[in-house]
Parts: C-alpha cells; sequence; structure tokens
C-alpha cells in the first residue's frame, strides 16, 4: 500500500512540471503599443547619443593632433569620428523608426 501511494506521489511530481512546461510553451509575450513605441524613442535617442559621442571623439582626438602638428591625422580623426557619428545616428532612427510604425500598427489593430 506504501509502494502505490510512493509510485503515485512520484509520477505525480514527474508530470506536473512537465505539463506546465507544455502550457506554457506557446504563451509568448510581446510588447504592448506603448512599449514598442517608447522603445523606438529610446533607439532613436540611443543612435543620437552614440553619435554624438563619437563625433566629439573624433573632434578631441582631431584637434589634440592638429595641436601636435599632425593635420592630416587630425583630420583623418575628424572625419572617422562624423562617419561613426552618421552611422550611429542612421541606425539609431532606423531601429527606432521601425518599432514605433510596428507600435501604431498594433495601435490600429485594437482600433479595427
Amino acid at each position: 500500500m506504501i509502494r502505490s501511494k510512493l509510485a503515485v506521489v512520484a509520477a505525480v511530481a514527474v508530470m506536473v512540471p512537465a505539463f506546465s512546461a507544455w502550457a506554457q510553451s506557446d504563451d509568448s509575450h510581446s510588447r504592448g503599443p506603448a512599449g514598442e513605441i517608447g522603445s523606438g524613442v529610446g533607439s532613436v535617442a540611443s543612435g543620437a547619443g552614440k553619435g554624438a559621442g563619437h563625433a566629439a571623439e573624433g573632434a578631441g582626438k582631431g584637434a589634440a593632433d592638429v595641436v601636435t602638428l599632425h593635420p592630416i591625422k587630425g583630420a583623418t580623426n575628424i572625419g572617422k569620428g562624423a562617419g561613426e557619428a552618421g552611422k550611429d545616428v542612421t541606425v539609431g532612427t532606423a531601429k527606432g523608426t521601425g518599432k514605433v510604425v510596428k507600435g501604431v500598427g498594433k495601435v490600429f489593430k485594437k482600433i479595427f
């Protein structure tokens, strides 16, 4: 009698986690419209911040090179900083815009 009760308890102990994992496998959580739009705005701001940082870094290095009489290296650093800044702003804006559009689409999906 004790062995059969122990077997039942063991079987239940094995099946409960398996069923709970199975029940949760189909449950996908996604951001709501406001979260998606907010994340997009954050991506745009992040790209602009990174771009400003790279522009400042390039300008600082370039100015230091010009002062130490390395004008060609200074111009190269300024150009490199500007190029990285442009890339960062472009990538941040593209990612952010995509997220904002996705969030707006979710809003219209709820309305219609």
